[in-house]
């Protein structure tokens, strides 16, 4: 509650990640190996939460607790006010290049994250991007969306295929969303924001197999979408709570793949994959695909870009605990992190 008695929910407050919170001076604290997040990420919030159920989800509907008390991407998301906010990121470090809102299920998104996105534009300098809520959109919100200021948005496609979607994310869960809808409005802000202003999100460790993640990652690529990978990390009392992480090499593998597609250097079709599904040949020759190994650059978080040029939204450790082995690097690897990098990319288990 406010000091007014009143319920604290968007557009007035909004949700800031934790790591969003220690760059903007809101929360005390640092990460590990001096780890930055460069992006605001924030989430709409309301005291009903989300009405989806997503089995992997933090903020599913039928997760215990309340939303306000629910983690997310297994950190805490404090309530704030827009105003201390837009004040804090006025004050923000000069690595902070964007700035990011999270739809939820929830209908009352649709007029209440266009408002702040206004807000963002207007009273800040970051871009915005904005995570969609395909179901809950109508005809003309996205356009809304751009006329209000944001640049990017994403869409979280998040499984490899049909079935794994209905499965975690659809009837499998008696949730509400179609894999259908998801690629209408992926479809729809292609023609709104265009290339290379669309993303996807990408969860490896569903149960898909390497080849069926890179296949359609492919198929985003050559339709103009941004590929943006993460890992399976298991909610504390989830429906997936016991569920492990993919295997790192695996997840090393995909990362590889998703590097090469993107930069044009390869691509599904060049690729040749075993009797499990699992890549064996990139594509390209031996001392090109360890040089770009080496770089480390493939396996760093991908999302949408700042200003510079560089990703933004580089999600520190919201994939596994900090460690030098991490699904996603949110900064460049070290030559200790690229020899374990080396020594298990290719390691079939």
């Amino acid at each position: 509650m406010d000091q007014g008695g009143k319920a604290k929910k968007s557009p007035e407050y909004v949700k800031v990640s934790l790591a969003s919170a220690i760059s903007l001076g809101l929360v005390r604290g640092r990460m590990y190996r001096g780890a930055v997040n460069r992006c605001v990420n924030l989430l709409v919030h309301y005291p009903e939460g989300c009405s989806a159920n997503c089995a992997y989800c933090g903020l599913a509907k039928k997760r215990p607790g309340t939303y306000e008390e629910k983690s997310f991407i297994h950190v805490d998301w404090p309530i704030y006010s827009m105003e201390e906010v837009i004040h804090a990121i006025r004050g923000a470090p000069g690595y902070v290049m964007r700035s990011c809102i999270s739809m939820i299920t929830n209908g009352k998104c649709r007029a209440d994250t266009k408002e702040m996105v206004r807000r963002l534009r207007m009273d800040t300098s970051l871009p915005v991007s904005v995570l969609v809520a395909p179901t809950v959109l109508r005809g003309g919100d996205l356009l809304e969306l751009k006329e209000c200021g944001a640049d990017k948005v994403g869409i979280a496609i998040d499984l490899a295929t049909r079935e794994l979607f209905e499965k975690y994310r659809g009837k499998g869960v008696s949730g509400p969303h179609r894999w259908e809808r998801y690629w209408e409005v992926l479809e729809e802000a292609l023609k709104v924001f265009g290339h290379p202003h669309v993303g996807a999100h990408l969860m490896v460790g569903m149960g898909e197999t390497e080849q069926e993640m890179i296949r359609l990652m492919d198929r985003l690529h050559s339709m103009g979408v941004m590929n943006h990978l993460f890992s399976f990390f298991a909610e504390e009392g989830s429906s997936l709570a016991k569920k492990s992480q993919p295997p790192w090499p695996a997840y090393l593998r995909i990362q590889l793949a998703r590097y090469l597609i993107e930069e044009g250097m390869s691509r599904y079709a060049d690729m040749s994959f075993d009797g499990e599904g699992r890549v064996v040949d990139f594509g390209l020759s031996g001392p090109d695909l360890s040089q770009i190994i080496e770089s480390g650059r493939p396996f760093m978080t991908t999302g949408c870009l700042g200003p510079d040029g560089q990703v933004a939204c580089n999600r520190p450790f919201g994939n596994c605990l900090p460690d030098e082995r991490q699904w996603n690097y949110p900064y460049p690897l070290n030559d200790q992190e690229i020899a374990l990098v080396q020594g298990q990319i290719f390691a079939y288990q």
